[in-house]
C-alpha cells in the first residue's frame, strides 16, 4: 500500500501478507473470506495484538470488517470494502475484474513498460483510479505485479464472488470505532454499495473521498492518511 511509509512515521504499522499473497504461503484448505480472516484473527491473537487498529482496502476492507464484526482489533477503517453489492452488481464486478486481473497476467513482463506512460496507465488503471493518468508507476507497480504475481489471486477473487455477501454488527457491538472510506467514483465497488454498508454497521462513520475511484491510496493519499491517523489511536 503506497501510503505505508507516511503512516510508519506516525504508528508502528505492521503490513499482513494474506495467504497466498507476497511471502505467505496459500492456504492448504478452502479459501474463503472466512478462512482468510481467520488467518489474520491467528496473527492478531498469536502476537499478542488484541486492541490493534485495523486498516484494509477493497478485499482486505471487507476483511477488517469482519474482524471488527467478530469482536477482533480496536478501530477500523474500510476502505472500499468488498461484499455490499447487489446481486447484479456482483455479476458485473466479477465480468469486468477477471478480464482485467487476466490481462494484467498476459503482459506481466511489460507492466513496468506499460504503467511508465500516461496512456499505458490510462488504459489499464481506467477501472480502479478516477485519474489513472496522473499517477506515477512506482505508485501503482507494486499493487499490479501483486495482482498479476500472487498464486491465489484467482482462489481470492473467487472467495468474493462466489462466497455470501458481508454480514453487518448491531449497534454497539464492535470494539472501537469503525470508519467506511469510498471513492465517489469508484467503479468496482460502486457507490450506491455505501449505504448498504453504513446500514450493516450503524456505529459506523462514512468517509466520502471525492474525485477517487476503487484506490484512495492511488487517487488521494494525503487525505487516506489523514483520515486513518484521525479514525484510529
Amino acid at each position: 500500500m503506497p501510503i505505508i511509509k507516511e503512516l510508519a512515521e506516525h504508528r508502528e504499522v505492521i503490513a499482513v501478507d494474506l495467504p497466498g499473497f507476497g511471502e505467505t504461503p496459500p492456504l492448504t484448505g478452502e479459501v474463503s473470506i472466512a478462512t482468510l480472516t481467520d488467518s489474520v484473527a491467528n496473527f492478531i491473537r498469536e502476537e499478542g495484538l488484541d486492541g490493534v487498529a485495523t486498516v484494509g482496502q477493497s478485499m482486505g476492507g471487507r476483511m477488517v470488517l469482519e474482524l471488527a464484526r467478530r469482536g477482533v482489533g480496536g478501530d477500523t477503517v474500510a476502505l472500499d470494502p468488498g461484499g455490499f453489492w447487489s446481486d447484479r452488481e456482483l455479476a458485473v464486478f466479477s465480468a469486468t475484474l477477471r478480464p482485467s486481473i487476466a490481462l494484467a497476467r498476459a503482459v506481466r513482463g511489460r507492466l513496468p513498460s506499460l504503467l511508465a506512460t500516461p496512456v499505458g496507465r490510462t488504459l489499464l488503471l481506467a477501472q480502479l483510479s478516477a485519474r489513472p493518468w496522473a499517477l506515477s508507476p512506482e505508485t501503482v507497480l507494486p499493487d499490479v505485479s501483486g495482482l498479476a504475481d500472487s498464486p491465489a489471486t484467482g482462489a481470492a477473487l473467487d472467495a468474493l464472488t462466489k462466497g455470501p455477501k458481508q454480514q453487518g454488527a448491531p449497534a454497539g457491538t464492535v470494539p472501537g470505532r469503525v470508519t467506511i472510506g469510498w471513492g465517489r467514483r469508484d467503479l468496482v465497488t460502486v457507490p450506491r454499495q455505501a449505504a448498504r454498508a453504513a446500514e450493516l454497521f450503524p456505529d459506523a462513520v462514512l468517509h466520502w473521498f471525492e474525485r477517487c475511484g476503487h484506490f484512495p491510496q492511488w487517487d488521494a493519499p494525503h487525505e487516506a492518511i489523514r483520515l486513518v491517523l484521525d479514525r484510529t489511536d
